[in-house]
């Protein structure tokens, strides 16, 4: 059986990929073999680092991008309301076409494998996750139950309740920035049979608070693809791993109340953002000296000297990143009740 780890990937994340890769070698995935699934054309410096790589190559079949692609664009389509707010907003008839092509992960060379978006940074060994697609077909480690079902599926919808149990989906729902599964879970057969449903109607059931997300919550639960999440069956021994979170710093890796990280998700931080950091702009991001760590850990030389920003700017942002924290603390605490 081969391991491996998938990341999605272009020039625009290239700051963000050039971390995570870094951040692989360091904390527990150095010989984990790595494949850059293209999230569309623009890969001349995507390209140029993989040749620095001895283990990193670029996901080139063709044939499975246009067919994940393809599938994703039916299903879309057929959802009427995406189809008028979308448009409505001038946008294209499948918004974020690109992050659908992460289902290409089903036909790469990995028998079994991790997922990430590549504004992600490893901490720790990744081997109990591997361990544990030895018994489940899916397997997450993200509190993604504990946010608003909305966010996945339209609760609005009255077709929901005929479909899913609302009751057991909110333990089911999950974060696909970050997953681990097998080659073949999701297939050309198997994704013809709910294709059949999403375009008949049950594609209506899908949020559009995401792109991907909702329609790989579908498939999974639809699919009844056996699955096992962490941090839902384990809440008190594993960590967070969102930005928002408090964290401690030892050794340019976090901890959570003394345990390690798996990965830190820097989900929400604009690609733009880290752009300006890594051009030298007095950015403030969440643990932004650890980003910036394992982004020059290979050439820090080239790290640039930050320009520092006036202190109307400062205050700004950093009174903009409390005030996140504060409602995010705040809605894990009502959560909790």
């Amino acid at each position: 059986m081969t391991n491996g780890i998938y990341i999605l990937a272009n020039d625009v994340v290239f700051d963000h990929l050039v971390a995570l890769l870094n951040s692989l070698e360091v904390n527990g995935a150095k010989d984990i073999p790595v494949c850059i699934i293209p999230y569309d054309d623009r890969l001349k410096k995507v390209r140029v680092e993989i040749a620095t790589r001895h283990n990193v190559t670029l996901f080139e079949n063709t044939d499975s991008i246009q067919f994940w692609e393809d599938f994703a664009t039916q299903v879309w389509t057929s959802h009427a309301k995406a189809q008028k707010v979308w448009q409505a907003k001038g946008w294209k008839p499948v918004h974020c076409l690109g992050m659908h092509r992460k289902f290409c992960c089903f036909d790469g060379p990995f028998d079994k494998f991790i997922y990430f978006d590549a504004d992600t940074l490893l901490m720790d060994s990744l081997d109990y996750i591997y361990q544990k697609l030895d018994e489940f077909d899916w397997v997450a480690n993200d509190f993604q139950y504990k946010s608003d079902l909305n966010y996945v599926f339209d609760l609005l919808c009255d077709k929901l309740p005929y479909i899913f149990k609302i009751d057991k989906l909110q333990s089911q729902i999950f974060c696909a920035g970050w997953f681990a599964s097998k080659k073949g879970v999701l297939n050309r057969h198997n994704s013809v049979k709910m294709l059949e449903y999403l375009t008949s109607g049950e594609s209506e059931i899908l949020s559009l608070r995401g792109t991907d997300q909702p329609l790989f919550n579908y498939l999974v639960t639809r699919c009844k693809i056996s699955f096992y999440n962490f941090a839902y069956s384990q809440p008190e021994q594993v960590t967070g791993n969102h930005w928002s979170s408090q964290f401690d710093v030892i050794n340019y890796v976090l901890y959570d109340k003394g345990r390690r990280l798996t990965y830190l998700h820097y989900m929400s931080i604009s690609a733009a953002k880290i752009n300006q950091l890594c051009d030298g702009e007095d950015v403030e991001i969440p643990y932004r000296d650890i980003f910036l760590h394992y982004r020059y850990l290979k050439s820090p030389e080239t790290q640039p000297k930050l320009t520092h920003p006036n202190w109307l700017v400062r205050f700004q942002r950093n009174f903009k990143i409390w005030v996140i924290k504060k409602i995010n603390n705040l809605k894990f605490k009502l959560r909790n009740l």
